[in-house]
Parts: C-alpha cells; structure tokens; sequence
C-alpha cells in the first residue's frame, strides 16, 4: 500500500452570456432585466387589480471548479480512469503492467498486476461494478472482479495479434465493445465467452468508443477520421464523416438524448453527431495550436475535452456555446481520458505521473 502525495489548487468558473472563459479565475458579468408592466385599458375601473409585472428571469446559478490532485508510483504513466462504485478510482498503469486504485479519502494507491508483458490502456466499469480492462501487451480483455480482486483474461483470437486495443464500453445487451488502433474492433459476450472481432473500414484508426442511453454503440477512428455507427446484429460500420476532412477523430461520448460529441485531434476541434437528423455541428477549442485528445459528457450535458496543445481541460457548454479553459496542475500533464461521477470529474495527468478531479 502506497500513501500518494495530495496537493490542491482552487478555482472559480462563472459563466454567462456576456462571459466565455478565462483561466481558473473566471468572473461573470450578469445582466437582469424585466419586462415592462402591461398597460391597463382604459374601460378598466379604477380598484380593478392591475396586472403584475413579469417577473425578473434568475440569471443562471454560475458554476464553481476546485480541483485536486492524487500522486501515484512513479513511472506509472496512468492512462486512463475510471470511477469506482466504492468510492475510489480505478487507473490504467501502463508502464507497470497493473491496473491501480486510488482511495481519494486517504490518498492510498495499490496496484493489482495483470500478468507478464501487460501494457493497460483503457478502464471502464462494468454493469456489475466490476474493471474491465484493454490491455494491448496481453492483447486481451482483461475483468478485475472489485470485490476479490481475481483476474479473468479473454485473449483476442491468434489471428488477431497485436490489434493495439484501446478503448472499451457496454452495449445495451451486456456485451462489451472494444477497439484497436491496428485496424479492428470487436465485442465479447461475458455470459458465453463468444468473442468477434471485424476489420474496420479504411483500416488503421479505431480509438475511442461510447454507448448512447439506448445501448447503441458508436466508435471513433483517430486515423480514419470517421464516426463508426455500429450494428448491433451484424457488427458492421457505418463510416460517419464529420464536416472537416482529415479531423482525426479520436475519442467519442455520448449525451443524455444519444448525441455524439468528438474530439478532433487533428483539426483541435469538439463536435456532434446528431443521430435523428443525421446532422454535425464543429466548434474550434479557444487556444491557440489546440489538439482535443479526450472528451466525456457530464450529467448536466456539459462537455469536457483536455486539450494538449494548451495544457488544458476545457468545458463546453451546447446551449450557450461558450468554452471554459482550466489549467492543468502538471506541465505538461497529458490528459488522455476523462471519465466522471456526478459532480466530479477524474482524470489521469500521464505526463505528471498523478491523477487529477475537478469538483463542481
């Protein structure tokens, strides 16, 4: 057991319609103003009660970040997290060949190791609050039962060595989609240890990968530069282009109404795919040289990314389309995921060896 060094950094966000962002100091400028009070007609007489004035509209409540930070071992380069149904964090040790636990009360980390030549990308939480890992050293899905701590390890077909796995999610039946940079992806059904993996089109690219509220499955291609729409029935791909060619497309999360926001690597973008209308919208990140590397939807429909060109997170808003820049702790920190709870948002500074949440 390892006690981490904690250290805190406050910081306060308002916004607005007169406000966009500034950087950990953020003040708001508010306006107030009512209608004018209707004027009574002339035939009304003069006890009649007059109209009252419509009330003055409350000006939204501003938001407030304060930000902690977590050290874990050094050289663990952690590289994504997830929030754990306990209370705690779970974490990808990439260079440690470990998945690690972070309790936030104490600061106490442990590490669980997943086997000789283990190199973890991507954690989730699944249905039953157990880590479901993609280990692209073991070229398997790897499940940490949360409870005992056992391993059960599903290795991709040998047909498929060193797919480079990435990133994984729950579709609505209980299976579990997950991608590789190499060029496929693919779904494990855990009730009958059935494993598919197809090629995806245009080949090389697949990275991130959300479930809509619905259980549908989309997943995103860094080197394709496309949104995969997937069949739940037959797993084939739907290649969705976002309106800037050559985007590069690398992590996807979607909304409470089953929107699909993007981070666009290569153009330093955040966009939406609208599934309804089969309609996108794009929006350049506020700083200069902007690379969107992670993006994840919070429960209010407020959208993060962290962006490595400015060594910052940023919060969208859709409804006022107005960015929110933080800054980082660690220079460079590296942000490579983000994943949240309600009012907290966790993330892995990589570069910085420590994790990071923001309370709001």
């Amino acid at each position: 057991m390892r006690h981490g060094g904690t250290s805190r950094v406050l910081l306060t966000a308002t916004m607005s319609l007169c406000a966009s962002f500034l950087i950990f100091s953020l003040a708001a400028c508010n306006s107030e103003s009512a209608d004018s009070d209707p004027s009574p007609t002339d035939a009304a007489p003069t006890t009649a009660t007059q109209p009252a004035a419509s009330p003055t509209e409350a000006p939204p409540t501003p938001r407030e970040y304060s930000m902690e930070t977590f050290a874990v071992p050094a050289g663990t380069r952690p590289h994504d997290v997830a929030p754990a149904d306990d209370g705690g964090v779970w974490y990808t040790a990439q260079r440690r060949g470990a998945l690690g636990y972070l309790d936030p009360t104490t600061g106490e980390t442990r590490e669980i190791p997943l086997g000789a030549g283990s190199a973890p990308h991507g954690v989730i939480v699944g249905p039953e609050g157990d880590a479901w890992i993609t280990d692209g050293g073991l070229n398997a899905i790897v499940r940490v039962d949360a409870e005992t701590d056992e391993l059960t390890t599903w290795p991709l077909p040998a047909d498929r060595a060193n797919a480079n796995l990435n990133t994984a999610a729950f579709d609505g039946r209980g299976r579990i989609w997950f991608t590789g940079q190499n060029g496929i992806y693919g779904v494990l059904d855990p009730a009958t240890d059935e494993m598919q993996v197809f090629d995806a089109p245009r080949g090389p690219g697949p990275y991130g990968i959300t479930a809509t509220p619905a259980g549908e499955i989309y997943y995103a291609s860094l080197a394709g530069s496309y949104l995969g729409a997937v069949d739940l029935d037959t797993g084939a791909a739907t290649e969705l282009d976002p309106p800037t060619a050559g985007a590069g497309v690398r992590r996807a999360w979607s909304d409470s109404t089953g929107r699909i926001w993007i981070s666009e690597w290569n153009a330093g973008q955040v966009g939406v795919y609208d599934p309804a209308g089969e309609s996108w919208q794009e929006w350049p990140l506020p700083g200069p040289g902007a690379q969107a590397y992670a993006v994840y939807v919070d429960e209010d429909d407020q959208v993060w990314l962290s962006d490595f060109g400015t060594n910052t997170l940023v919060v969208f808003d859709p409804e006022t389309e107005e960015f929110t820049s933080l800054d980082l702790p660690g220079s460079p920190g590296e942000v490579r995921q983000l994943l949240g709870r309600p009012g907290e948002l966790w993330a892995p500074e990589s570069a910085a060896d420590q994790l990071m949440v923001v309370r709001y």
